[in-house]
């Protein structure tokens, strides 16, 4: 594999970059507040900007490791974050990265996500060269599976009472696409 990090990446819409300082206000009101967004997440509602901005400083600092990748997701016509994506997990022993996502309930059932999550996949597999790529998503939100199956994403199963998130302990269901299965 070949860590290049978390460099800029575009999509008709979206512009996929690095966390900046200048982003706390936006990533605070528009997702990481919101109990709405959070409540399949591992972490809660963010309380204040100074929580946000010490998570964005600790991410800022991350991007030093060029096998750090987490992007802001800004919208281009509103320009504003509205999200991020980022590797939560990798294994360099079978080139496997696990990804984790969350978006602006504003702007979900808009494609955004699916869009994001395509750019990624294909940056992971064709120029970072993992041979796995997998999300999970709590059983009570469909709608993070449905996004994972449109970017190809295959059902290996559910995982009863594996996770603790902000509604409790949880099923979670895993899904993956391999390279060989992508198709650019």
């Amino acid at each position: 594999m070949k860590h290049t990090g978390t460099v800029p990446l575009e999509t008709e819409r979206l512009i996929l970059r690095q966390f900046t300082l200048n982003d706390v206000q936006q990533a605070f009101d528009n997702w990481m507040s919101r109990e709405q967004v959070t409540r399949c997440m591992t972490w809660p509602p963010y309380q204040n900007t100074d929580d946000v901005k010490a998570y964005i400083q600790s991410v800022i600092a991350a991007y030093e490791n060029p096998d750090t990748y987490y992007w802001a997701i800004e919208e281009k016509s509103v320009g504003q974050v509205i999200g991020s994506i980022s590797v939560i997990w990798l294994n360099e022993e079978v080139a496997s990265a696990e990804v984790g996502y969350c978006l602006s309930d504003d702007f979900w059932g808009r494609g955004y996500m699916p869009e994001a999550l395509r750019t990624v996949i294909r940056y992971l597999f064709e120029t970072v060269g993992f041979n796995r790529i997998q999300a999970t998503h709590d059983v009570n939100n469909p709608n993070s599976g449905r996004v994972m199956e449109k970017c190809g994403m295959r059902y290996e199963g559910t995982m009863r009472q594996a996770i603790r998130n902000n509604q409790g302990v949880c099923d979670t269901v895993i899904r993956a696409i391999l390279r060989d299965e992508y198709n650019t």
